[in-house]
């Protein structure tokens, strides 16, 4: 028997077969054991952050979250701070910032390096405020075994976080996307770009209903259409934008994700080509890109994405503070003003995006920061084609008991690092109404029809 001819053959199957399995294995991942999601009820919250504290208590054990009413809210109303009475820990500034360095995402001491007069850290006690209704935990234990990610879309997930035990970048990020924040809401718009010399320029007013269709009570995986998060917005102003509208439905294929935009001088509906990744959003006046919206949101194919681990960090957090200032006093030259943030010390995911081959961005990486218990983007960092750091993003959740939940009601931005500009998307502080829990609106709200009745020049 001549061995010697049949040999390399056989090895040569078996290299590619096991290839194959390989590049099975990166378009599907499959949820965790039954074993590995009972964690959920013991070592981790039902929404899959670590229960205990960390070993000096500088992070408290998470205990429930924050569900009692903060005393005289009304939904509708203005959203007060339940810890308002508190004075800050410690403050960080550009002088001592190398002291809390392996707790400050690199966009942060870019800004403390940038602005080292006015940009501070003022850090408080840290409070696990976060929340969500049992049935969204009962579905995150269910998801944790039954979800899978295929060619980087979850399948057989519902009404919880689709991945509490992550094992790739990808998972988290869609546990981000996925994230508890209601079923239906009504928000009060406002955009703000500032200018490199201090100029706050007002790119939009208006108002804002939004509906998670993944979060209705009610509907289950079966039922579920793919249809995530749907958007309505009518800008009343400035005058040059009074009129405007945009609705979109994100879909979980980000092929059917729809998109479409009223355009006054037009008279007419328009489907926007390309909502998507680095396209500016209209909602912004092109100061934004799409993919920026709440940090981030949209699809994820445009990059590889990687768990760097998770860590201790600095992030801004239960800001019920900047809502409650006034927006003369929450607006500084360069950024948002340091005494109405409030920085709190949270353990958070790392995931790295690097362009994926043949794909095309402005933002060839990027860095995200995941808050542990929410599963925010709270941070991120943004480096450019020359491999320059561009542009630090951020949030501000928000403690909402009655959600119950800690979430954040579009209170996004950015700054750019190099240009000095930066931008803010709903500044709700000088708002009657901030972040109103309404009931669920009709499927028709968000469709092209809607958009046309709500037209008004």
């Amino acid at each position: 028997m001549n061995t010697s001819t049949h040999t390399p053959q056989r090895a040569l199957r078996h290299v590619t077969l096991a290839a194959l399995a390989l590049l099975s294995a990166a378009h599907v991942q499959a949820g965790v054991s039954a074993e590995e999601a009972a964690r959920l009820k013991t070592e981790l919250t039902p929404l899959g952050g670590e229960r205990a504290g960390n070993k000096d208590g500088s992070i408290p054990a998470w205990t429930g979250g924050h569900t009692a009413p903060i005393p005289g809210f009304k939904n509708g109303g203005k959203r007060p701070d339940p810890f308002a009475a508190e004075k800050p820990l410690y403050q960080i500034t550009a002088a001592n910032q190398a002291q809390y360095a392996d707790k400050l995402s690199d966009g942060v001491k870019a800004m403390l390096k940038k602005y080292p007069e006015s940009f501070k850290l003022n850090v408080y006690k840290t409070y696990r405020t976060a929340a969500a209704p049992q049935w969204v935990y009962d579905n995150t234990a269910r998801n944790a075994v039954k979800g899978e990610l295929k060619d980087l879309k979850p399948t057989g997930v519902y009404g919880g976080i689709p991945f509490p035990i992550p094992k790739s970048g990808a998972e988290a990020m869609w546990n981000h996307s996925l994230r508890w924040r209601g079923e239906a809401y009504h928000v009060a718009v406002k955009g703000i770009q500032t200018t490199a010399d201090g100029r706050h320029v007002v790119t939009g007013v208006g108002s804002g209903d939004f509906q998670v269709p993944y979060y209705f009570k009610d509907g289950s995986v079966d039922k579920f259409d793919g249809n995530f998060w749907s958007i309505r917005l009518i800008n009343s102003g400035p005058p040059l934008r009074a009129g405007e509208g945009i609705v979109g439905r994100d879909h979980i294929d980000g092929d059917k994700t729809q998109v479409w935009a009223y355009i006054t001088g037009q008279r007419r509906v328009r489907k926007v080509p390309n909502a998507c990744c680095d396209t500016p959003t209209p909602a912004s006046a092109g100061i934004s890109m799409f993919d920026q919206t709440d940090v981030f949101n949209g699809r994820l194919d445009r990059y590889d994405w990687k768990i760097v681990g998770k860590k201790e960090m600095l992030i801004p957090y239960n800001g019920n503070r900047l809502l409650a200032t006034p927006e003369a006093e929450a607006l500084d030259k360069h950024h948002l003003a340091s005494d109405a943030m409030r920085w709190e010390l949270h353990r958070v995911w790392v995931i790295e995006a690097t362009l994926a081959a043949g794909k095309r961005h402005v933002a060839p990486k990027r860095r995200y920061y995941l808050d542990e218990d929410t599963w925010i983007a709270v941070l991120a960092d943004h480096w450019d084609a020359n491999g320059q750091l561009w542009q630090m993003g951020f949030s501000n959740p928000v403690v909402m008991p009655d959600l119950p939940g800690t979430t954040s009601p579009q209170m996004f931005g950015f700054y750019d690092l190099l240009s000095g500009v930066w931008y803010y998307d709903s500044a709700l502080n000088d708002a009657a109404e901030q972040y109103k829990l309404v009931p669920r609106y009709a499927d028709t709200t968000f469709t092209p029809e809607a958009l046309v009745g709500d037209a008004v020049r």
